[in-house]
């Protein structure tokens, strides 16, 4: 079966000295592999003329929808533009719409319309224009030798505008796209190998169509079946046998059988219990009280956060006994667990989750080297502990300290049952 190929093009240094982080190209690539398109290549260029003719060649050559983001600025270093109109042989002129859409926009702010701005409206003649709801710059649609490039503003939320209200919408119109589905397996405590060790029979017995992804991640390992197909819904049964068939080899590690984050999966399990949770955080900072309170409807469960950072703090609004700092040390069992109870008394919810470590890149010790961190999660009637060692720098260790910590309350609340 043949697939739609495409090719994401992002222009701009900002990209290529990490000043700023490429997220168009992932968003742009969700949204065409749910509509069937496969993306070919993902490439990124500088702010040069001849970078930018020469990928819209490689690429356009290579799949049949290019998709460009980037450089449609009011600036100078903003070439996008007039690079496209030579590229395609046009000439610019100016849309009245994407003029009325720039003076209202300025308009309403109060502010001057600067010449530079008044140009957005230039466009190739060309194109087909996209309007731009959310920002000034319109985006271009051009068509040559049976490919489609699109080009689109660099600001996130106005080329995700442009593709969710114009590009998206039409793409299936143009293109017979297969079907592509995919279900997604979030496990945890078992590490990539052993689980591919486990299912080699199964990963050898899938039907062509199908393909198995493993995705490790922080204290997850993720397991994607994605099937193509031509009929979505003879591919969507096969693809739900398969997928019935793994999570019945990985029952004792299973923690999801859809691609949700932590926070989303100790939500669920919260609000069908209709149970509460607070936080008492020292070397995470409040990360993931964030992470929690990242989903949507988290107020309902989720009541609050002690960041007791340093050790008077977990004295005075924790009640951690000073001879448990002092004879074990704030990173300890015996104050992680001083800590989960204080946060049980102070935020009155049904459970607790308390995290205290060394995440680096100094302070460790040889007894508690960088990396060790306490985990104490429980409720009212019982708390438990439990020590990690990471081998990550300070950010990685933060992360991947959050999702233990909220993995360790998920198995908690499963295996007590209530």
């Amino acid at each position: 079966m043949e697939k739609i190929l495409a090719s994401i093009i992002t222009i701009g240094d900002e990209l290529l000295i990490g000043q700023t982080i490429d997220t168009n190209s992932a968003w742009i690539a969700q949204q065409l592999n749910a509509i069937g398109i496969w993306v070919h290549r993902r490439v990124a260029v500088g702010d040069t003329r001849e970078a930018i003719l020469h990928a819209l060649d490689e690429e356009g050559a290579a799949a049949s929808l290019v998709l460009i983001t980037g450089g449609l600025g009011p600036t100078a270093d903003d070439i996008t533009k007039p690079v496209l109109c030579d590229y395609f042989g046009g000439t610019l002129v100016q849309d009245d719409d994407a003029l009325q859409n720039v003076l209202r926009i300025f308009e309403g702010r109060g502010l001057p319309t600067l010449q530079r701005n008044l140009d957005q409206a230039l466009v190739p003649d060309v194109c087909t224009v996209i309007p731009n709801k959310r920002g000034t710059a319109p985006g271009m649609w051009f068509e040559q030798n049976g490919r489609i490039y699109i080009a689109m503003p660099g600001v996130p939320y106005e080329m995700e505008g442009m593709m969710l209200d114009y590009i998206l919408p039409r793409l299936p119109e143009i293109f017979d796209a297969p079907s592509v589905l995919h279900h997604t397996l979030l496990t945890s405590g078992m590490g990539e190998s052993f689980v591919a060790e486990r299912i080699a029979d199964f990963e050898k017995a899938l039907p062509p169509a199908i393909k198995l992804a493993y995705l490790p991640g922080f204290g997850l390992l993720k397991l994607r079946l994605t099937a193509l197909g031509k009929d979505k819904l003879t591919t969507a049964v096969t693809l739900a046998q398969q997928f019935t068939l793994l999570k019945s080899l990985l029952t004792d590690i299973t923690v999801a059988d859809e691609d949700i984050s932590m926070g989303e999966v100790l939500g669920r399990l919260l609000t069908a219990r209709g149970k509460t949770v607070g936080t008492a955080e020292s070397c995470t900072g409040g990360y993931i009280a964030h992470l929690l309170t990242l989903v949507p409807g988290s107020s309902s469960y989720y009541k609050g956060s002690l960041v007791t950072y340093a050790n008077d703090m977990k004295q005075r609004l924790l009640h951690v006994p000073p001879t448990a700092l002092n004879t074990q040390g704030a990173v300890s069992e015996a104050t992680v667990l001083a800590m989960a109870k204080g946060a049980l008394e102070q935020l009155q919810t049904d459970y607790v989750i308390a995290v205290s470590g060394i995440m680096g890149p100094d302070g460790g010790t040889p007894d508690k080297p960088v990396g060790t961190v306490w985990v104490a999660v429980g409720d009212a009637q019982q708390q438990t502990a439990i020590r990690y060692q990471l081998r990550y720098d300070r950010k990685h260790n933060i992360e991947l300290t959050a999702a233990y910590a909220i993995n360790e309350l998920r198995k908690f609340i499963v295996t007590s049952g209530q």
